[in-house]
């Protein structure tokens, strides 16, 4: 057991409405980024160890649209984020990674060929103008936030000093609720300009699933959900957020870290769209779990391992 600084913890309040001028040696970022239709499989192993049932795959398999990352101009997919961050998942959508006073632009294509349904995105905590807010209102907003089957618009972000920390992103448009709640969501994760880069990054999304699963990136239960490894001796950061209308609790058994205030804790609740980030340097080796601590979300599915190894 140990306890470590916080590097930050930081609570989604939205974009902001004041401009930031970006410093003039800022660099410019382009993210290629499709809504894409998928075959989801909640529980892919078909079983959940803790209570011994097995699961149903006329509720886990379903089908969704999820963002995914492209090469320029969406010639090829990408993985959606390293390995070492999300396992391997593709939900979240693209881990997006930048430094205070770089300007983002962030190319979305509407590809959903399952319902051919409109999709935006919504990006909180950084700094834009209104025609990059990606919310629909009718009357008010513009393409940004209606972005139809086939159609593509570029979002312009700025990275401000208030920028520090984890965000979400997601769909915004006519389609939020139907989007949200099949995975349709991602993270920003922003960095002081001159701020050491972890040498892991972890990505945890609370949100329900399919009919009756609590999820922890589109995936439920132990031996689905992902698998975080690290290395005694590195410097880990665990960027954590919750969606959909569900509050939750963060734990990681074995590990505290401290908050802004210097008070230490293993336990961090989230409300819908809230995220906050945390660090330490790795020295407890061993299988780990981490989970959401409502019982009833991590019954349903919100738990997994954290593996640490001796160097």
């Amino acid at each position: 057991m140990k306890v470590s600084r916080i590097a930050g913890a930081l609570a989604s309040a939205g974009a902001l409405a004041v401009f930031w001028a970006a410093p003039a040696d800022a660099r410019v970022k382009d993210v290629w980024v499709g809504a894409v239709s998928n075959s989801w499989n909640v529980a892919p192993s078909g079983h959940d160890p803790i209570s011994g049932e097995e699961v149903d795959p006329s509720e886990a398999i379903f089908g969704t649209v999820i963002y995914r990352r492209f090469t320029p101009r969406w010639r090829r997919p990408l993985p959606n984020s390293p390995r070492s961050s999300s396992d391997g998942i593709t939900i979240p959508g693209p881990l997006i990674r930048a430094r205070v006073g770089d300007r983002l632009r962030i190319h979305f294509k509407n590809m959903d060929s399952l319902r051919e349904d409109p999709h935006s995105m919504h990006f909180h905590g950084v700094h834009y103008r209104p025609s990059s807010d990606g919310a629909y209102v009718p009357g008010f907003s513009g393409k940004d936030g209606n972005v139809k089957f086939g159609r593509k618009y570029t979002y312009r972000l700025t990275a401000g000093r208030d920028s520090v920390g984890v965000w979400p992103y997601h769909d915004h448009s006519p389609s939020m609720e139907d989007s949200i709640h099949g995975g349709m969501f991602g993270m920003l994760s922003i960095f002081g300009r001159h701020e050491r880069l972890p040498d892991r990054e972890f990505q945890v999304v609370f949100s329900p699933f399919g009919e009756d699963f609590m999820a922890i990136n589109g995936r439920a239960f132990i031996g689905n959900t992902p698998i975080y490894r690290s290395r005694v001796g590195e410097r880990v950061q665990w960027d954590v957020m919750a969606m959909g209308s569900e509050h939750h609790t963060f734990h990681v058994h074995g590990h505290r870290w401290r908050t802004r205030a210097g008070n230490p804790r293993d336990t961090q609740t989230l409300g819908p769209a809230e995220s906050f980030r945390f660090r330490w340097r790795e020295r407890d080796p061993g299988t780990w779990l981490y989970h959401c601590h409502v019982e009833d979300h991590m019954m349903r599915g919100m738990i997994g391992l954290y593996r640490v190894k001796r160097r």
